[in-house]
């Protein structure tokens, strides 16, 4: 019993020294990390499709994570480096774009919309205070902060160097991880076992379809709007296609929605164009929002029961923390975070014949 009090204060030290030398080794590889934890997450969501395309490709790992590879390099980072590099490369008209709509002015309603049925009155009164806010007198003075905006955003996004830096590392660490994804899932679980057996084990499931329903459900999301958003703006013949493209996707991204870029184009088409074209675009938008209220949830709780405003959160600390990757990277943290918890606290679990199906990697 005496030397009760030395093994604990050895115990208290060793742990001590032990969590100090990861949080060091975190620090020291603080510059990969962003690049790492996206590609364990595309390699999550990709796995079982690599193992798919390996039994077709006669059983060769080497041919499978070129394939899976080249995969993840269409759908996960060249619609993300498009997006970023063609809002970069547009500095300048994005800040004409914003000056042009500090200038404008909304229009007098048309003649037909007072006899409109049932609503026509209301809609006129509404339009006329739009009308009378008379955005044009503050353009004098908000227009000199729309170039420092612009600016600051472009800034934050990052330059092309670092952008291409950061896919770079990420494709890299994904073909390796999956290279050795089965030693990979063997760590994850044996860490899992060593913390607390089955349930640990069940909960290395839960963070995979986490991981899983987080990517497929942000990205495929995002990637899905953009396209609907990119043909109707192209369509109706609005201005800078590409830019405001690149643009819904972006704000896709950070789960703000399709509309914030489509309803202003929707006005410009109305006003400078005609309404025929309006109503086009108008179709599209409606498309695109419904794409973002039904299509999200839908692919995110098939895999994961994770709050979308969790989502929201992550992807704002995320791009505060890790830049843009962290749109990513962020919701990532959070999801794996809460579903974890949830399983320590006994409000989830995973069947047991499906532990080794729900994690990031399957053993041979």
């Amino acid at each position: 019993m005496s030397t009760s009090p030395y093994r604990t204060t050895h115990a208290v030290m060793a742990a001590l020294v032990a969590a100090s030398m990861v949080v060091c080794s975190l620090w020291v590889v603080r510059p990969f990390l962003p690049a790492t934890i996206w590609a364990i997450t595309i390699v999550v969501t990709t796995w079982p499709l690599l193992l798919r395309i390996q039994a077709l490709l006669w059983k060769s790992r080497a041919l499978a994570v070129t394939v899976t590879t080249l995969i993840a390099l269409l759908v996960f980072v060249m619609p993300f480096w498009l997006a970023t590099t063609t809002v970069i490369a547009h500095g300048d008209d994005l800040k004409y774009l914003i000056r042009a709509a500090l200038a404008f002015r909304v229009p007098p309603e048309p003649q037909w919309l007072p006899h409109f049925p049932l609503i026509g009155s209301r809609i006129t009164e509404v339009w006329q205070q739009v009308e009378n806010l008379s955005l044009s007198q503050l353009a004098p003075r908000l227009t000199p902060y729309a170039g420092r905006l612009i600016g600051w955003s472009i800034g934050y996004l990052g330059s092309f160097g670092m952008l291409a830096l950061q896919f770079f590392l990420t494709l890299i660490m994904t073909a390796i991880i999956h290279t050795k994804g089965e030693a990979a899932s063997r760590l994850a679980m044996k860490f899992g076992d060593s913390l607390a057996g089955d349930e640990g084990r069940q909960m290395v499931s839960l963070a995979g379809r986490a991981i899983r329903a987080v990517a497929v459900g942000v990205m495929v999301t995002a990637l899905v709007e953009a396209i609907v958003g990119g043909i109707g703006i192209k369509l109706s013949g609005a201005p800078w296609p590409a830019v405001l493209t690149a643009m819904t996707f972006i704000v896709c991204l950070a789960q703000a929605g399709p509309g914030i870029i489509l309803i202003p184009a929707i006005v410009w088409v109305y006003v400078f164009r005609d309404m025929g074209h309006a109503v086009m675009l108008l179709v599209f938008t409606v498309a695109a929002i419904l794409i973002d209220c039904l299509l999200r949830p839908y692919l995110i709780r098939r895999q994961a029961d994770v709050p979308m405003l969790l989502i929201m959160v992550g992807v704002i600390g995320g791009l505060s923390m890790f830049g843009l990757i962290g749109i990513f990277v962020g919701p990532v943290i959070l999801a794996v975070t809460y579903t974890l918890i949830k399983s320590w606290m006994g409000e989830d679990s995973v069947p047991a014949g499906d532990t080794q199906k729900g994690t990031p990697v399957v053993s041979k």
